[in-house]
């Protein structure tokens, strides 16, 4: 898989890797739906950041992913109604 190609499905393997590594409790609280293609690269970003603390992450770490995403799916919300 060619992680440099921002594809709808490369997007939904590295929202669906990025939750894996979180190892959240509720993970419905991350959908692929959240997150447009104009997310990629952001969502890359944390996903190469995660694969390079081999999903090790502190507690601090982890929130700080998850403010991330919470305001990716909001700018989202944002173009939507817009």
């Amino acid at each position: 898989m060619n992680l440099e190609q921002a594809t709808t499905e490369n997007l939904h393997y590295l929202v669906n890797e990025i939750k894996k590594s979180l190892k959240l409790v509720n993970s419905a609280i991350i959908s692929e739906d959240d997150f447009q293609l104009q997310n990629y690269e952001d969502l890359r970003d944390i996903y190469h950041m995660i694969q390079k603390k081999e999903s090790r992450l502190t507690m601090m770490e982890i929130e700080g992913v998850l403010e991330e995403l919470r305001e990716l799916k909001q700018i989202n919300k944002k173009n939507e109604s817009s």
